[in-house]
């Protein structure tokens, strides 16, 4: 955001609790403490709602971490797929992409885009709005994922190297979406032995979430809170291990074993 917007926000904001400022002809920015919401007319109207999910995946993630954000950041709430999918084309560098319809937000340091909930029955797959609970741990997560963020090496996670399963299973973890249901489908696929054996391999089918998300609870439950922490500015599986003092092969080992006794 350019400085002038800064400004702006900052003498309004002097004047009132909330700010709304129009940055062009389609987003408008409200402020808020630790964090702007900028959407456009047709989310006017829930901006109330919206602001009440965010400030709880906040509270939950400030809880989780024991920490506040280390900065302020973005959410855009994008009023359909093709504004959502112009913003990734641009800052993944890939013109051609088109989301997948289950895809309906992502959280880097210093912003959150997110397609506009109220069209999720109409633009998205397996997500519903009026699924509360389900939709407050979705935002959760990807609000997880801004602290990572703000912490890792590579505010976007996008000069990593293996660890694809750190990144989502931690946000899975932290946000309350390592449910029962989850953990049990996990249990049976240990107990059959269909699991990977490689961390590499975490992050693939239709498990993904649960198998990354299982293991980081894992490392949670066994190395303590501060260790996880730890982990969070780092970019390479190798030194992910090199924390934990510890092997793939015998982490792995040592997950199935916890996952078997649940």
């Amino acid at each position: 955001m350019q400085p002038f917007v800064y400004k702006m926000l900052i003498l309004v904001s002097a004047l009132m609790s909330i700010a709304f400022i129009r940055v062009d002809e389609n987003w408008i920015v409200e402020k808020h403490n630790g964090y702007n919401l900028v959407f456009t007319s047709a989310d006017k109207d829930q901006t109330k709602d919206y602001n009440k999910l965010v400030e709880e995946g906040i509270k939950a993630a400030r809880s989780f971490f024991e920490s506040n954000y280390k900065n302020p950041f973005d959410i855009y709430i994008h009023p359909n797929r093709r504004s959502l999918d112009s913003t990734w084309q641009n800052d993944w560098k890939m013109p051609e992409f088109k989301s997948e319809c289950w895809m309906v937000a992502s959280g880097v340091a210093e912003r959150l885009d997110m397609l506009s909930p109220q069209t999720w029955n109409k633009e998205a797959c397996e997500h519903r709005y009026a699924d509360k609970k389900k939709t407050q741990q979705l935002i959760t997560h990807e609000l997880v994922h801004v602290y990572h963020g703000q912490l890792n090496s590579s505010p976007d996670f996008s000069n990593t190297t293996g660890i694809d399963w750190f990144v989502e299973g931690l946000a899975t973890y932290a946000s309350g979406q390592c449910d029962s249901f989850k953990l049990a489908e996990v249990k049976k696929a240990v107990l059959d032995n269909k699991v990977p054996q490689y961390l590499d391999d975490f992050w693939t089918g239709r498990l993904k979430y649960g198998i990354s998300g299982s293991l980081v609870m894992y490392i949670d439950k066994t190395y303590g809170r501060a260790t996880l922490k730890r982990l969070l500015p780092l970019t390479k599986k190798t030194e992910i291990l090199s924390v934990l003092n510890i092997t793939e092969a015998v982490l792995i080992s040592d997950w199935k074993i916890y996952m078997q006794r649940m």
